[in-house]
């Protein structure tokens, strides 16, 4: 294909931009021109990429640009995202390492974007000496990359390893926020990814909505959170959390004083764990919050009564709550409570339109009659395993008498034998 249009890129303010631009890029003479334009600027801030797709030519020419230009020494953005559409799964770990091996030793880059990438864990490996050696990343983006289990624990690992490299120079982590959701994380990442957390201790935001991540794992989780007492935003929307799960989170929010966003909508709490939640936040150690979301959850009317009271006494910058789709109705007791405790603040618009709850007393009587469905069928049990005892008891008998009619008959046979008869 010809090269890009000289007009295909933009540079304002100390940012180079092809961002949206839809090019096809495959060779080192497709991308020329950016090269020229980059290695023009007097300043780079940040770079724009995302929007593009680049073969492994096109990618190693804008990686060799990058790494040689030493104005770009004070780059602090790159967003690579979506810039693999379309290409064979054997070309982007050759990209991604040529980009990783360019911006490492950046002593400026704050933000790393390779979100909307759909490498696989086949990705993951090429990042790891980027992240293991970055002394300066603050922001990581890895957002629908399809990791899995493998690519989240090679980048766990990876994350760890910087961790240490920082204890082991006496310096502080610069890690501060991690976007990793739709990843497909599982379990089976949660440990190591806990482990990096808690090595860090730095961060401010952890968003990891749609992973899959089931009981086991969100204990991992929040005990690797545990260490992070400055974090700020937790998002972990549609994930598995049950009891088990609430009961890890609770034990963990009182850690964090500085807490403004919390959201475990869609999450499976279910009752006792919003009873759990709710009851940590009455604890009063989670007063900055301002945006909680814990919708979609089988949360009932008590679970939201004690919700109420924890607004009521320790919620006071709580300006959006999300409780739509739970099991009670939406002018239920527990809910005029909790917009009363709002109102008490000044922030009555703070609670969402509730306009799909479950009729709490439905519920209900769905238990009951389920429970009762079960007893009669153990009480049907039963009675036929005490027919069944009651006919094997009686049955004894009948067969004991028979066998000494047997007997008997054939004892007067025989003797009637014996006397010729």
């Amino acid at each position: 294909m010809p090269a890009p249009k000289i007009d295909s890129f933009t540079v304002t303010d100390n940012i180079f931009s092809i961002e949206g631009k839809g090019l096809k890029l495959e060779t080192a003479a497709d991308v020329q021109p950016f090269v020229e334009a980059i290695s023009g600027m007097r300043t780079l801030e940040e770079i724009k990429l995302s929007g593009n797709t680049f073969g492994v030519e096109a990618g190693r020419a804008i990686a060799e640009v990058l790494k040689d230009a030493k104005h770009i020494k004070v780059c602090t953005v790159a967003n690579f995202s979506d810039i693999f559409t379309g290409r064979l799964r054997e070309e982007i770990p050759l990209v991604l390492k040529a980009l990783g091996g360019a911006l490492k030793d950046k002593e400026h880059l704050i933000e790393l974007n390779l979100s909307d990438n759909a490498f696989g864990p086949a990705g993951a490996e090429p990042m790891v000496d980027f992240l293991t050696h970055t002394r300066s990343l603050q922001i990581l983006r890895l957002n629908n990359n399809g990791l899995g289990v493998g690519g989240g624990t090679m980048i766990a690992k990876a994350l760890l390893a910087n961790a240490e490299k920082a204890r082991a120079d006496n310096r502080v982590s610069s890690l501060r926020t991690i976007i990793c959701g739709r990843n497909r994380l599982e379990d089976g990442s949660s440990e190591a990814l806990a482990n990096a957390f808690a090595a860090h201790g730095t961060l401010v935001e952890v968003c990891m909505p749609q992973n899959g991540i089931r009981p086991d794992g969100i204990r991992h989780l929040t005990r690797g959170l545990f260490k992070n007492p400055n974090l700020r935003v937790l998002d972990l929307q549609d994930n598995t959390f049950t009891e088990r799960g609430c009961l890890a989170l609770a034990e963990a929010l009182p850690s964090w004083s500085h807490l403004r966003r919390l959201n475990v909508g869609e999450c499976l709490l279910s009752n006792k764990g919003g009873v759990a939640i709710a009851d940590a936040l009455i604890l009063g150690k989670n007063r900055a919050l301002e945006d909680v979301n814990l919708s979609y959850n089988e949360i009932e009317s008590d679970a939201i009564a004690r919700l109420a009271k924890a607004i009521a006494a320790n919620l006071p910058n709580l300006v959006t709550l999300q409780l739509n789709g739970n099991r009670l109705r939406a002018d239920h007791n527990a809910i005029m409570s909790v917009v009363a405790a709002l109102e008490q603040y000044g922030h009555q618009d703070a609670l969402d339109e509730l306009d799909d709850m479950e009729d709490e007393s439905e519920e209900e009587e769905e238990e009951e009659e389920e429970e009762e469905e079960e007893e009669e069928g153990k009480k049907e049990k039963g009675d036929r395993v005490v027919e069944s005892a009651d006919m094997e008891a009686n049955s004894e008998p009948v067969s004991k008498a028979n066998k000494e009619e047997e007997k008997e008959e054939k004892e007067l046979s025989q003797k009637l034998s014996d006397t010729h008869i």
